[in-house]
């Protein structure tokens, strides 16, 4: 886990002078990588040039050490053949891809998966990345063939950002280090109003600042060093073909690739532990990893003081791993003043106060311990249909193809059971139910037409979508900056391809069953208490965000919007604002606590990007990551 920066011209030259500016662009992001820099300068015909020379590629590089410790993982790395390498992420097979690259003749020098890329480059070009099980974002310079590839790993977990003006190519981890070479830096309206109407992050290549782009996931980019030509081609596809249908064949099979993404996720060279939230896949990863890891897995908790919290189903986890466990206790006036921390490192809005609960759990695990990476249960909602969402969609479309009593016996066993139908909420339904003759919110003024998050034709074309565009993207976005931001690796076992492209093509009612999400999770896991394996509760958050908007935060929000930021860029009336959210204090119905939060953010952003103030003053004072004792009287989370 690192961070990278590179700059191409494709005609004529950069100045000696600019060496030192991009050095500085890829230290801007030292603590992605503290353990070790290198910068390398190149002239396409000549090779790399020392610092003094004018050069047509630069490559900088932070180092995280994971894998091979030593020296010899230096980047930028070179194979010896005229190909370098910057790369920020993780290749988890790299051993096998090692192992079978030897048997072609491959002689490798370091024990680092880095060296495997670019020997499986060298073997199989730009189309042999589809064999990599892993995370990844990375550039590499083909001097032979004058050309410089770029690659993403297929489900957004690491970044790349890329700016292009004219000749002039430049690619980052992260956003904050393109930005000072904008002419002019520029909101891109279209993704705030997404954002501010639909809750939409990461959902396309465009970001919240005009010309600078994503790199999509599963995309290799080719530039031409003499034509000056950018092209993207995807990699790797998501499956379509069905899957093995039998039950307990099924079973067998999504427990041997879960356990097995959880052992090659395994490995490394620092301590590994465990982002524990009590809910089912995170508990259902701390149990799998306590079989490999043994005695001393230690896991990481946020917890509240509400009656939202989820600390009694961490405690039953941990008792059964036998693992050591870190509680947060997050409370608003802790993490109110982290909203601007968590700003920049995330460079653009993000959805709700997780993230800064994230964030300062982070800094407590650097700070009070000796981990270095941890596991995390993100992208099981996704590919095992875990949101409720993904049930109502399944009745619906049961009952559109004319499956009335398959789908009335869903609807009954899961009023019996006491599940999913139980937990509906409009306010996290309205975004998925076209309405017609619907418009957006009158505070809302941005001349956007609304993204149709809707469309899907079945569950997995609905799940594909989550995957690529509106859930994993925005997760994998604040998860890779919150730790990152502390020098911290984060893994994600449920985004393994190889248990994605199974769970996709595994038939709907393997997943959803008798009114339960997560089914074949549930019934494959024997270690898994039953207070875990049957929870009938989809939590969707473990913080009181409504009293906190409601009350907590009352006096800076009136005092942010008498000078809206969003105003003044065009993207929202803040008198309307501030009425809507007096409705929201009063407890109107159809007022949801995520568009107050949203927009608070979405102007905490403007204000520090775009007006670039200095850091906003919030009630409660200066951050403070302590672990606060757990206190008497439990609030309600609603």
């Amino acid at each position: 886990m690192c961070g990278i920066f590179g700059a191409v011209k494709t005609r004529g030259s950069f100045e000696p002078a600019d060496f030192h500016r991009f050095v500085e662009l890829t230290d801007l992001v030292q603590y992605r990588g503290p353990d070790d820099k290198g910068y390398v300068i190149f002239e396409v015909a000549n090779g790399p040039v020392r610092e003094g020379a004018r050069f047509d590629v630069f490559l900088g590089h932070r180092r995280l050490a994971i894998l091979d410790l030593s020296s010899a993982g230096h980047q930028p790395m070179c194979d010896g053949q005229g190909h370098w390498i910057v790369f920020n992420g993780e290749v988890f097979n790299y051993l096998e891809l090692q192992k079978d690259l030897k048997k072609k003749g491959h002689q490798f020098r370091t024990a680092t998966d880095t060296e495997v890329i670019l020997h499986v480059y060298q073997e199989y070009g730009e189309s042999g990345f589809d064999l990599l099980n892993g995370m990844w974002a990375f550039v590499l310079l083909d001097l032979p063939r004058r050309r410089v590839v770029l690659s993403r790993d297929r489900f957004s977990i690491k970044p790349l950002y890329v700016y292009r003006d004219d000749s002039r190519f430049y690619f980052g981890s992260e956003i904050k280090q393109l930005l000072p070479l904008l002419p002019l830096r520029e909101p891109n309206l279209g993704v705030v109003g997404a954002y501010l109407d639909q809750m939409l992050l990461d959902h396309s290549q465009e970001t919240f600042f005009r010309r600078i782009v994503r790199l999509m996931p599963r995309t290799n980019a080719v530039i031409s060093l003499d034509s000056g030509r950018y092209t993207e081609t995807r990699y790797w596809d998501f499956p379509k073909s069905q899957s093995i249908s039998e039950w307990p064949q099924a079973v067998e099979n999504f427990r041997e690739l879960l356990q097995d993404s959880v052992r090659i996720r395994l490995r490394s060279d620092v301590k590994v532990g465990v982002l524990l939230s009590g809910g089912l896949d995170s508990s259902a990863i701390t149990v799998l990893a306590q079989k490999v890891v043994g005695e001393g897995l230690e896991t990481y908790s946020i917890v509240s003081d509400s009656a939202c919290s989820e600390e009694r189903f961490v405690d039953v986890v941990n008792s059964v791993a036998r693992s050591k466990n870190l509680k947060l206790v997050a409370r608003i006036q802790q993490l109110a003043p982290m909203l601007d921390r968590v700003l920049y490192h995330s460079d653009e809005p993000f959805g709700g106060f997780g993230p800064v609960a994230q964030l300062q759990m982070m800094e407590v695990i650097r700070r009070d311990t000796d981990t270095t990476v941890v596991l995390s249960g993100q992208g099981g909602d996704e590919v095992l249909l875990g949101y409720l969402k993904f049930w109502f969609f399944y009745v619906r479309g049961l009952i559109q193809t004319h499956k009335y009593l398959h789908a009335a016996a869903e609807l009954l066993a899961s009023f019996i059971n006491r599940t999913v139908a139980w937990q509906f909420r409009l306010e996290e339904a309205r975004r998925y139910i076209r309405v017609q003759g619907e418009s957006r919110r009158q505070f809302i003024i941005t001349n956007t037409a609304p993204v149709p998050i809707w469309e899907a034709v079945d569950i997995r074309t609905r799940q594909a979508l989550e995957l690529e565009r509106y859930s994993v993207p925005a997760l994998m976005h604040y998860e890779d900056r919150n730790s990152m931001a502390h020098s911290l690796e984060t893994r994600h076992p449920f985004l393994d391809h190889r248990l994605v492209e199974f769970l996709l093509t595994l038939p709907t009612d393997l997943k959803l069953r008798r009114g339960w999400t997560k089914y074949i999770l549930r019934h494959s896991l024997h270690e898994l208490p039953p207070a875990i394996r049957w929870r009938r509760d989809k939590q969707g958050a473990t913080l009181p965000d409504r009293p906190w908007l409601r009350d907590d935060l009352t006096s800076l929000i009136r005092r942010l919007f008498r000078e809206s930021a969003l105003s003044e860029i065009g993207a929202i009336n803040e008198a309307e604002f501030l009425s809507f959210y007096d409705r929201f204090r009063r407890g109107a119905i159809g007022v949801w606590q995520n568009e107050i939060s949203r927009v608070l953010i979405a102007e905490l952003w403007a204000r520090k990007f775009i007006r670039m103030e200095s850091a906003t003053s919030f009630p409660g004072g200066t951050p403070d990551s302590s672990l606060p004792l757990r206190t008497t009287g439990v609030p309600s989370c609603r």
